[in-house]
């Protein structure tokens, strides 16, 4: 169990964000076990066949289906919006002596393997070596599908965001993940290791992570305190469709803002709904202008994209029993 203390500085300093790099490095958890990670099968299957070629042994013996990551390769994002470069920079900068110690902690307790103790053994080299394959695998197996993903971290940040300001801490923290609990100014993280860590005004940063599914990950001091969860929706990812409308709902406002109203049940942008929709974005547009006119969906800016999200009226059409 890991406990972070909140002091009364740390509730106001729960900050969000999230990472194409830590994306990237838990999609190769994916492909190393597919079945522990069942949601993200239809990814996997289309992604294999591009992945031919590339020769991604350094990045499978620094990222093991389970247990320890080199914390280097995951450093905590420092904007809300980060991009690859900058964080691949991060990772380039990270001392020689930091990436031997920590590749020494990677399975530890069995045989390293030819493979890492070459890796340890040059950790200056292995850092080129490793920030260039992901760079490679990004291009090829995350660029594709990366407008998708960020739809849903975009609107599950919106959304806690939101529930931060209107419900402090435990709006965010009481539906984050079965392994996380939240009481009296605790928050208590299932894990197998034992830490107890007084956040002392540092704050937390969440992370949402659509690949961290179905755990939850952190990281400790001397690091930024960080929480990694799976967002709300993360189940709709790879949809090629949203859920059919009640058909009542498609008589009274027609059957495509129907499908709009229901696809809004987590936040997302004007081409994220086109594509589910099979629609151009230009017809989502005027459904959402129309929409938004009689206050059932609200847009917010994240950036330079506006993400849509159904306001409780729009709410209440989708499922009135709520």
């Amino acid at each position: 169990m890991i406990t972070f203390g909140f002091g009364a500085d740390d509730v106001a300093r729960v900050r969000f964000a999230f990472s194409p790099l830590w994306e990237l490095v838990n999609s190769l958890r994916v492909l190393a076990d597919p079945a522990g990670h069942a949601l993200h099968l239809p990814w996997a299957r289309a992604v294999r066949p591009r992945l031919r070629g590339l020769d991604l042994a350094p990045l499978r013996a620094l990222v093991p289906a389970a247990g320890y990551v080199p914390d280097f390769l995951t450093p905590p994002p420092e904007s809300p919006l980060p991009d690859l470069a900058a964080e691949l920079a991060v990772v380039r900068a990270t001392p020689p002596e930091v990436v031997a110690a920590e590749l020494r902690w990677v399975g530890r307790g069995d045989a390293p393997g030819p493979e890492r103790t070459a890796l340890a053994a040059e950790p200056g080299r292995t850092l080129d070596l490793v920030a260039d394959l992901l760079e490679r695998y990004w291009a090829v197996a995350l660029a594709p599908s990366w407008e998708r993903v960020q739809d849903l971290l975009e609107g599950d940040v919106l959304r806690r965001t939101r529930a931060l300001a209107t419900s402090g801490a435990e709006g965010v923290f009481a539906d984050l993940h079965p392994a996380v609990a939240w009481r009296g100014g605790t928050l208590r993280v299932d894990r197998p290791w034992e830490m107890d860590c007084e956040l002392g005004g540092r704050g937390l940063l969440l992370v949402p992570s659509a690949f961290v599914w179905p755990r939850v990950s952190v990281m400790v001091p001397p690091y930024r305190p960080m929480l990694s969860y799976p967002p709300l929706g993360v189940a709709t990812l790879w949809e090629t469709a949203p859920a059919a409308p009640p058909d009542a709902l498609a008589a009274l406002v027609g059957r495509r803002r129907a499908e709009l109203l229901t696809a809004l049940g987590s936040p997302a942008t004007t081409t994220g709904l086109a594509r589910r929709l099979g629609v151009t974005p230009g017809a989502v547009s005027q459904h959402l202008g129309v929409l938004r006119a009689n206050g059932l969906v609200s847009g917010q800016r994240l950036g330079r994209r506006v993400l849509y999200v159904r306001t409780r009226a729009g709410d209440a059409l989708v499922d009135p029993a709520e």
